[in-house]
């Protein structure tokens, strides 16, 4: 039998969380001194110890871990919780790294007001063209919401077109439609020459019969000062925005800074 701080000691953690579990009822001590109240443990009970520490950390509250504990998990089906978590760790890191990279661009965006040449726009009309395409729903138009739906969809769209033996016929145009409680339709189109096609869907996207176009370079985490250029232009040339931008990507190598991608902009009086 050992102390209560010397089974702490071995479990590394401290006493005051034995205590805690004891008066919760995770974790009672093995006899408990009737006259002095001093609790004494097994060594057999570091294996409860270690499950209850381990989901706990895994971001379950005391009451799951009790839960969990009495449904006797495996440590194969630890495991797997473990790797789940770990999922979920990854995936929230990456959001929020994604997320930093957001701000780091808007403040380069801030930096650059006032220094912006909006001669780099030219006012066109963009031919109709026939595409395939794929598509789902954003939360928002923001970048953070777009990013993770709109690149499977590519990745979805190429692989279906080679399995079809379908060729391109030209760069890819993402575009995008809002919805009314402020989510948005990403189609994620290639334009092809077919007339249909197996399992994704074959459109002809119309001309844009005025279109105020930018050419971009750079990741696309990177195109607030370019779609701030191309706002203020449209401002200063009494346009105004007929829907939202569509984006063509001209050049797409692995670096993500060395895109080359058009922004076009239908615009009216």
């Amino acid at each position: 039998m050992f102390s209560i701080g010397d089974f702490a000691r071995l479990g590394l953690v401290s006493v005051r969380m034995l205590r805690h579990y004891d008066a919760i009822g995770l974790l009672r001590p093995a006899h408990v001194d009737p006259f002095t109240g001093y609790r004494s443990y097994q060594a057999a009970q570091l294996g409860r110890l270690n499950r209850i520490v381990a989901i706990k950390d895994l971001g379950f509250t005391l009451e799951q871990v009790g839960a969990i504990l009495d449904d006797k998990v495996s440590t194969e089906e630890l495991h797997g919780m473990v790797r789940l978590r770990r999922a979920q760790l990854e995936a929230q890191i990456a959001a929020d790294l994604a997320r930093l990279r957001g701000v780091e661009a808007r403040l380069r965006t801030i930096e650059r007001e006032g220094h912006m040449r909006t001669d780099e726009v030219v006012l066109k009309r963009v031919e109709p063209m026939r595409v395939a395409e794929l598509s789902a729903r954003a939360a928002s138009y923001d970048g953070e919401d777009v990013g993770p739906v709109i690149k499977p969809l590519y990745q979805q769209l190429v692989s279906r077109l080679d399995a079809a033996g379908v060729e391109l016929t030209g760069p890819g145009v993402a575009y995008y439609i809002p919805e009314d409680d402020g989510g948005v339709m990403i189609h994620a189109s290639l334009p092809v020459a077919v007339a249909e096609g197996p399992d994704f869907d074959v459109f002809d996207l119309p001309a844009l019969e005025t279109a105020a176009t930018i050419i971009h370079h750079g990741s696309m985490e990177e195109v607030g000062p370019t779609m701030q250029t191309l706002a203020q232009w449209i401002e200063d040339n009494g346009f105004r925005a007929a829907g939202l931008a569509r984006e063509v990507s001209l050049h797409c190598p692995d670096n993500l800074d060395e895109w080359v991608t058009e922004l076009q902009i239908e615009v009216t009086r």
